[in-house]
């Protein structure tokens, strides 16, 4: 098995073992430091979209997105240092099938800080949150629609990946432009009508198509490496829930798309667009419970086995995001409100998943563990 979540962070420490003590290189930051942003973010930008929750919620997801946002920085800074300092090691990521796919986490981390900068961010940024987020979503879409290409380009041509060796992590550079199709649309009215918003709206469907297309390649060969050679190693088992990304943000981008449609394209196409968003959003949403279902009890067998902390348990957090924010935007189309109290409950998931997530990533930076290197 080559593909791990977290290839460079050893567990926090073994039985009997002394934990180090913290030393901070960014020697062995690999790309999927950028999932804590994402996860990050994601818990700010649903928590500000639920619509007559608690008065503390709001300025709670504010501060959660501004928390976002500065590590953001942290990381798009350490990773210049890493890629200066350390470039060795950097080329050494892109020729691990292992780490490439991470490189899908730095467009997300962009997009994802730049969405909720026109959501809970707008708290924080008052009138300067549109201009950040339009220029989070261009780098974030660019540097998305690159990695898509290169990533997988690097895997049919460099990489050797093992019989039996297809993950979940295979998704990440191509999940990226579901991202940008469900952010484009926050933007559409801010552009001047006709031709601008027609461009955004239509360029927004064509991301959701790359990515969708893209997904529907790689999950039967994730499902039959599970049917032909069983479960995940323990430690790579949080991977399986990076399936429910495309399926929740494929459905936040098809209905977000829908709200905006009517004010750029003309009535026909607008209503059959709404009518879209409710016929493919309900489907996948189920399957994406399904899945939600199944990981869940891989993940307790694994955890019942000894799984061992590692920075994949970011996985829960992110993906599990967009499963919410895609049942809020089908309350919102549908009126039912059982899909409103589906996001609560996933929302209540999402957020012990990142207070988890972060807690022992924090613990484990400082006992020097996870920018340790790695073990072979």
């Amino acid at each position: 098995m080559v593909t791990a979540v977290q290839p460079v962070a050893p567990p926090l420490a073994l039985p009997g073992e002394t934990p180090r003590t913290a030393r901070f290189s960014v020697r062995h930051l690999g790309p999927n430091w950028y999932a804590p942003v994402m996860g990050t973010a994601i818990v700010g930008t649903a928590g500000g979209a639920f619509a007559g929750g608690p008065a503390v919620l709001r300025p709670a997801a504010a501060g959660v997105w501004a928390l976002s946002a500065l590590l953001l920085a942290v990381v798009l800074a350490a990773r210049a240092v890493h890629w200066t300092r350390h470039r060795d090691r950097a080329r050494a990521h892109l020729d691990d099938p292992a780490v490439a796919p991470f490189y899908g986490c730095l467009s997300m981390a962009l997009l994802a800080v730049g969405a909720g900068a026109l959501g809970p961010g707008r708290d924080v940024l008052g009138g300067s949150a549109a201009p950040v987020a339009a220029a989070l979503f261009a780098v974030g879409t660019v540097t998305g629609l690159v990695v898509a290409v290169a990533v997988p380009y690097l895997m049919v041509v460099r990489h050797r990946v093992a019989p039996g060796g297809a993950s979940p992590v295979w998704l990440l550079p191509v999940v990226a432009p579901m991202v940008s199709a469900s952010s484009g649309p926050l933007l559409v009215p801010y552009l001047p009508a006709g031709q601008w918003r027609e461009a955004l709206l239509l360029a927004s469907y064509a991301l959701f198509g790359v990515s969708l297309l893209a997904t529907l390649l790689i999950l039967p060969v994730v499902f039959a490496r599970l049917l032909h050679h069983g479960p995940l190693p323990l430690a790579l088992t949080p991977a399986l829930f990076l399936v429910l990304g495309p399926l929740g943000q494929s459905t936040t981008a098809v209905n977000k798309l829908a709200d905006v449609a009517p004010g750029a394209v003309a009535a026909p196409y607008a209503q059959g667009l709404g009518a879209l968003a409710v016929v493919y959003g309900v489907p996948v949403m189920g399957f994406a419970l399904l899945w939600l279902a199944l990981a869940g009890a891989m993940v307790v067998r694994a955890f019942r086995g000894g799984m061992p902390f590692t920075m994949g348990w970011w996985a829960f957090t992110f993906p599990v995001g967009t499963c919410v924010t895609g049942s809020q935007t089908l309350a919102h189309h549908t009126g039912l409100a059982a899909y409103g109290w589906l996001a609560v409950a996933l929302y209540a998931l999402l957020v012990t998943a990142w207070a988890v997530a972060s807690a022992l990533t924090v613990r484990g930076l400082l006992r020097g563990e996870l920018l340790a290197a790695p073990r072979r």
